[in-house]
């Protein structure tokens, strides 16, 4: 959430930022209303409950006539102080409800507009030309069926559609990009974590799950949890209620989990393979930083998925996100984007968000700064979603007889191997 205290200082910055999102602008001005109800009462609910302590002092020692008057003062001062409580109480919880509908604050260098207006910073690597190689590319389904690693008739089979199989070498290399993930991420300074995939409401709406996504996530109902759809959600809510050391950070992990994600906007997109499915596994980074430095760290974890997807070679280009597509939490984010031959574009592989005060603030998250306790700034960052790096691998190193050449960087987690080959012609 953001700082209420901004909220009523610039309330034209934040209906700015709701404007650029694409997001309800009368939500502000709710807002400050319910804001303004919860203070004034607050102050009226005090000033009634100091009558009624002085109030109290002076019954003892009044004179009989004026103590009937004052018995009846303090019994319609019971009643006044009681309503007071109420709505306080009840403004209270309107201010909380509207603050959590609101969307973080927008970067004003973000570019403002929907999906399509993003703005590409850089591209990186060379587009293979397989016309001039003298064949056609086969997709990642094809290849996946041939190396005999991708099963997705099985997978619907047993689970529905979007669900799949990785088997044989599917599953080996499924493994070889973990631990050369986690390898990268150890080696950058990040801790190593295995997160639960089920996690409390409190941490679902605390990362900012419950919002704009909540029709993606899945719940189970008779335990009240949650299935993440992000290793971010748990690696958000590690430091739940806690105060941090200043001199601690900042604090990086690098999570690897499983991930559920119930796609429910999605009908008809990328129904074909493993693009898009309703469970994958991902290694994600995550940091808590000082929120003067917030800025510098989405660069550096923008620089270590470059560095992955260049390990990788494969060819991409690097985006930054318009305001209409951004995430509730989300000030800033970068999208880095693998080019994929078979569809002719680029699709999103990695993303990093700065996500500033606006999930510390939702999950009581805090550091002591020379003795001040503030919150601190949270982002996260892609490193490895594993089925949509599998498709962009698969189609960009695949050669004319179905064989895919294998990256340098994962050879040694896959026993050396150079060549994935096909088993099935």
């Amino acid at each position: 959430m953001i700082d209420l205290r901004l909220l009523r200082e610039d309330p034209d910055r934040v209906r700015a930022s709701q404007r650029a999102r694409g997001e309800d602008v009368a939500l502000v001005d709710s807002l400050l209303s319910a804001d303004e109800r919860r203070r004034s009462s607050g102050v009226r609910f005090d000033e009634l409950r100091a009558e009624q302590k002085q109030l109290g002092k002076l019954i003892p020692k009044a004179s009989p006539e004026e103590k009937a008057e004052l018995l009846k003062r303090a019994e319609q001062l019971k009643s006044d102080v009681k309503a007071a409580d109420a709505e306080q109480d009840e403004a209270k919880a309107e201010t909380d409800r509207l603050l959590l509908q609101l969307g973080n604050l927008v970067h004003p260098d973000v570019p403002v507009g929907g999906e399509e207006d993003f703005i590409t910073l850089e591209s990186v690597g060379t587009i293979r030309d397989f016309e001039e190689e003298g064949f056609k590319p086969k997709d990642h389904l094809e290849l996946g069926t041939i190396l005999g690693a991708i099963d997705v008739e099985r997978g619907a089979k047993v689970s529905g559609s979007r669900f799949y199989f990785l088997t044989g070498v599917g599953a080996l290399l499924e493994l070889a990009l973990v631990n050369a993930a986690i390898a990268q991420a150890t080696a950058a300074g990040f801790t190593p974590m295995l997160t639960p995939a089920l996690v409390r409401p409190q941490s679902m709406a605390g990362t900012g799950f419950l919002g704009q996504a909540a029709a993606d996530v899945y719940h189970l109902d008779k335990d009240d949890l949650y299935l993440v759809g992000t290793s971010e959600v748990p690696l958000a809510a590690y430091h739940m209620d806690e105060i941090i050391e200043a001199d601690k950070l900042p604090l990086r992990y690098a999570g690897f989990s499983p991930c559920f994600r119930r796609e429910a906007g999605s009908h008809g997109k990328d129904t074909r393979g493993i693009f898009r499915v309703h469970q994958f596994d991902k290694v994600e980074m995550f940091s808590y930083v000082r929120p003067e430095d917030s800025e510098a760290e989405h660069q550096r974890l923008l620089e270590w998925e470059k560095q992955w997807l260049t390990s990788l070679e494969l060819p991409f280009r690097v985006i930054d996100v318009a305001t209409g597509d951004l995430g509730s939490s989300a000030a800033r984010k970068y999208d880095c984007e693998a080019w994929i031959p078979t569809q002719g574009k680029y699709r999103e592989l990695t993303s990093t968000s700065d996500c500033t005060e606006f999930q510390s603030r939702r999950l009581s998250i805090r550091m002591r700064d020379e003795k001040k306790v503030r919150p601190l700034a949270t982002l996260n960052g892609t490193l490895c979603a594993v089925p949509r790096t599998i498709v962009a691998i698969l189609e960009n190193h695949q050669q004319a007889d179905g064989s895919v050449r294998v990256p340098e960087v994962l050879r040694p987690y896959l026993g050396g191997r150079e060549v994935l080959e096909p088993v099935a012609k």
